[in-house]
């Protein structure tokens, strides 16, 4: 004789550190990192706001683990790889990991208490660069030259006024329908030429970049 099966409450997953800092980077990648509170973390996990502080001393210790989980998503340059190769493929992946997480361009250079994933990546690419010839302050140099160029390229990206790379053209042009024709020259004749219909802004990042490249190479040669 068989007993009927009886409902059971589903069994709660145990809070930890990991499913706290997956939370956070949710809220944070959905409304910006002032969406972030411990109340709204603990809403989130279904449990107090108290429960938290088991695992996390404040929302600022919080902040600095989901920067380390952004830090961990950026690939790191391979061993073996030439410097030029290694710092175009990690400044493309940088790039693209500040646009998914568009709240943490601001802090990835800000923490005080930097994690593992942190330190790794800096150590990772202060080894390439110089594994690759550049002498310490050379290596200094290009670090910063780099890291200037892609988070401003993303920060330039995450505010333009249009997402769709068909909606250039149409913002362009409707800038400049207010003034007369001839007002703007250089600006129309740019449009005109460059920015039509299929143009995405984010293809200059390359071409910019590996002037950087070409730049530090070329210095790296004559120190």
């Amino acid at each position: 004789m068989t007993t009927p099966a009886t409902n059971r409450a589903p069994r709660r997953v145990p809070l930890s550190r990991e499913r706290v800092l997956d939370a956070a980077i949710k809220l944070a990648d959905q409304g910006g990192l002032e969406s972030l509170s411990m109340r709204k973390l603990g809403q989130e996990l279904g449990v107090e706001a108290m429960a938290l502080y088991y695992h996390f001393a404040n929302k600022d210790e919080v902040i600095d683990g989901i920067v380390d989980i952004v830090f961990s998503e950026i690939d790191l340059p391979a061993s073996g790889t030439d410097w030029k190769t290694a710092m175009r493929r990690r400044a493309v992946s940088l790039r693209d990991v500040l646009l998914r997480h568009r709240w943490a361009i601001g802090l990835m250079e800000a923490r005080r208490n930097a994690g593992p994933a942190n330190l790794r990546h800096h150590d990772a690419v202060i080894g390439s660069l110089r594994a690759g010839g550049l002498e310490m302050d050379l290596a200094a140099h290009a670090y910063s030259l780099l890291d200037s160029y892609i988070y401003g390229f993303a920060l330039t990206k995450m505010n333009l006024p249009f997402d769709a790379s068909e909606e250039v053209a149409e913002v362009a042009q409707g800038m400049l329908q207010r003034f007369p024709v001839n007002e703007y020259p250089n600006l129309v004749a740019i449009i005109a030429e460059r920015i039509k219909p299929g143009y995405d802004y984010v293809d200059e990042f390359e071409y910019g970049l590996d002037l950087i490249l070409d730049g530090l190479e070329k210095a790296t040669s004559t120190a």
